[in-house]
């Protein structure tokens, strides 16, 4: 690394201005970029330069290097490979802020981002304007040709900083539940209520139906091809599991009881002294959770969230039920019959996360986005109480390790009699 190279100083973003003959597809993809990146902004304004350091585990990452990561991402695949004299901001960013992208170059550390306390907040933002400043003008003044070639990369990276808004959220929370003061995020933040009408259960019969992302909306590689699936008979519930429920699950011994579990999952309890969701804490012999609010009782109606799939599984088990496949999942979801299914939390499936029939990752770097990780991990469908506003879909694949739960992740049965 050469860490003496000096960055230029920042464009203000307010002197760039589309040219009148890039049209209103550039205007249009200007808006929505400005629009998400302001969103991270807005996530990461409550956080102080000390929050915006700290890695409380190797499966979270700094809000700095979130905010520095999304930015790298465009500077590195649009104006790095688009933008026709583009300098990099600084010579050592690309190592530092790369994640995974083996094909862009070699990278930092992944568990070893909170040790990195420099370019610190205000260096990161900085480079945020630049990257933004430089990514408006060359929108503003690209021909059609260049604005068709571009567009999907910016789309891409647009979905993707929406993941990692998500991924700031959740990680800070983490972060903040391993400081003994329970401080808030947001003191006004609350559990949103959820819904829950209709009937227990919803019934699917045997049937052959289309799954998968069909169409020209926006979309990542892995929910693609749509294909036929044979689902049912399966009933799913409408609800999702509620907290009330896992307490009755934990006051009859669930997290004792080895029967229940997968011996996997059985061994990483013990290991990790599990004994509820991740988040809940005992304070004067009272259950409590901590929220982005803060320290807070648990609200027995609200869904559980928190748990890991080999929590959920066994719950399930407990339960006399099973785990729904994402394809019944799906299927429910696109009937507008499950509630909760998207705002509230993730919920497990019972499905390995593996490549579609026929599926084929995009070419280039991009194509280590979603396809190299098709192994090892569950899928979960819908989307969360984090999960920023346009970025869930009924065919979003998200996907996580059995024994992640750090997440706002939670469930809803299946029952196959």
């Amino acid at each position: 690394m050469t860490s003496s190279a000096s960055a230029p100083a920042p464009l203000p973003i307010t002197d760039v201005r589309p040219t009148p003959r890039s049209g209103a597809q550039a205007a249009g993809l200007i808006e929505a970029y400005l629009s998400v990146r302001g969103e991270t902004e807005r996530r990461a304004a409550p956080l102080s330069p000390e929050d915006q350091v700290i890695q409380s585990m190797p499966d979270a990452s700094p809000a700095k290097w979130h905010r520095a990561h999304t930015t790298w991402f465009f500077e590195q695949f649009v104006l790095g490979e688009h933008c026709r004299g583009y300098t990099p901001y600084h010579p050592d960013y690309a190592f530092l802020f790369n994640s995974y992208y083996v094909s862009a170059g070699p990278r930092h550390t992944r568990g070893e981002r909170g040790l990195i306390t420099r370019p610190g907040a205000a260096d990161v933002t900085a480079y945020r304007r630049h990257v933004d400043s430089a990514m408006v003008e060359f929108l503003g003044r690209a021909d059609a040709a260049t604005l068709a070639a571009v567009a999907p990369l910016v789309e891409v990276g647009l979905n993707h900083e929406q993941q990692h808004q998500e991924l700031m959220l959740t990680d800070i929370l983490h972060a903040f539940a391993q400081n003994p003061t329970a401080p808030a995020y947001d003191p006004s933040w609350r559990f949103p209520a959820p819904a829950g009408s209709g009937e227990d259960w919803i019934s699917l019969p045997e049937g052959i139906h289309t799954v998968g992302h069909a169409g020209d909306g926006y979309h990542f590689d892995n929910e693609r091809p749509a294909h036929r699936a044979l689902v049912g008979p399966v009933r799913i519930a409408r609800n999702l599991v509620t907290n009330a429920e896992w307490q009755a699950f934990m006051a009859d011994g669930g997290y004792q009881t080895a029967t229940l579990w997968l011996m996997d999952g059985f061994a990483t309890a013990g290991r990790d002294g599990w004994q509820a969701p991740g988040h809940w804490y005992k304070v004067e012999g009272e259950w409590k959770i901590m929220t982005l609010g803060g320290l807070k009782s648990i609200d027995p109606n609200a869904p559980v969230c928190h748990v890991s799939y080999y929590e959920a599984d066994a719950f399930a088990r407990w339960s006399g039920k099973h785990l729904p496949t994402e394809m019944e999942w799906e299927v429910a979801a696109r009937g507008n019959q499950l509630n909760d299914a998207f705002g509230i939390v993730w919920q497990w499936t019972r499905s390995a996360y593996s490549p579609y029939p026929g599926y084929r990752p995009v070419e280039g770097a991009l194509g280590e986005y979603n396809g190299k990780f098709m192994v090892n991990q569950l899928v979960l469908r819908g989307s969360s109480l984090a999960t920023p506003y346009g970025h869930s879909r009924v065919s979003y694949r998200n996907f996580f390790y059995p024994h992640h739960r750090w997440q706002f992740t939670g469930l809803r049965l299946a029952d196959y009699a």
